[in-house]
């Protein structure tokens, strides 16, 4: 999943280069998404027969590869901007005998061209859709996906909100220049998709064990990799950037940060 707190996560971790921390091995998927929500939303996609799936801010894209094999006639492809994710998105793909079906590209996926498709996923990255001020990205987001998507199919948006209004003590604890105006609440949201020319056919949200599971597997790696190499050259500044960023969920966005998985039908 890619939000402002992933983001800022991944910014200061380092790549699997010889002695350095691998890179979000404990991750299934990039966001707070359990096995079982997953399974449900596989289920709901492909329950009509999708023949195209598009993933936009794809990461390796786990959830697009695992509608392709509940899909066997589907082909799908994955847009994102980070190299590293994209293979990792290649080599499971042909483990898993999907590479003749999926095309991972490395490009923007602001005004893609890559559409329309039957199922369109776009999970914890709609700032890779608009260029505004991040709660009007949603917006701008979702009507870019109402473009996107074929008459009849379906998309899914993965997309934070407040739970609740952040205090000024939890907001100086999240991300830098973090502000009550980064994020929408849930009902704005959805008017937002109704508004875009959807109709939200499915509201869920990242429960807390989803959030504990993707914060901690996030850090697990380079968590484990510090404890073993504590005099490290690097050991000082990576600590205290993973401390830094652990920090700002337990002391800013934990509780306040929801995360919803909006499943979407075009409206004509």
């Amino acid at each position: 999943m890619t939000t402002e707190t992933a983001e800022t996560s991944e910014d200061s971790e380092n790549s699997n280069d010889g002695d350095q921390p691998p890179r979000l091995t404990r991750l299934t998927f990039h966001g707070p998404l359990s096995e079982t929500r997953a399974q449900r939303i596989v289920e709901r996609l492909t329950a009509s027969g999708p023949r195209t799936v598009l993933d936009l801010g794809c990461g390796w894209g786990e959830l697009l590869l695992r509608i392709l094999e509940a899909a066997p006639g589907a082909t799908g492809i994955g847009v994102d901007i980070k190299g590293e994710d994209l293979d990792r998105g290649r080599a499971a793909a042909k483990e898993r005998g999907l590479d003749g079906r999926v095309r991972f590209v490395e490009e923007t996926a602001k005004d893609t061209a890559r559409g329309p498709a039957d199922v369109v996923l776009c999970l914890g990255a709609s700032q890779a859709l608009s260029s505004a001020a991040p709660a009007r990205a949603a917006a701008e987001a979702l009507r870019a996906l109402r473009g996107l998507v074929n008459p009849g199919g379906r998309v899914v948006l993965g997309e934070g909100f407040w739970e609740r209004e952040p205090t000024a003590r939890e907001l100086a604890g999240m991300w830098p220049d973090a502000d009550a105006g980064d994020h929408l609440y849930l009902g704005d949201l959805v008017d937002a998709a109704v508004e875009a020319g959807f109709r939200p056919l499915w509201v869920e949200t990242a429960g807390v064990d989803e959030w504990e599971e993707f914060e901690s597997g996030y850090r697990s790696d380079v968590e484990e990799w510090l404890a073993a190499h504590p005099d490290h050259p690097e050991a000082a500044g990576t600590r205290a950037r993973v401390d830094a960023q652990r920090a700002s969920w337990l002391r800013g966005y934990r509780g306040v940060l929801g995360i919803t998985y909006l499943t979407l039908a075009p409206v004509g």
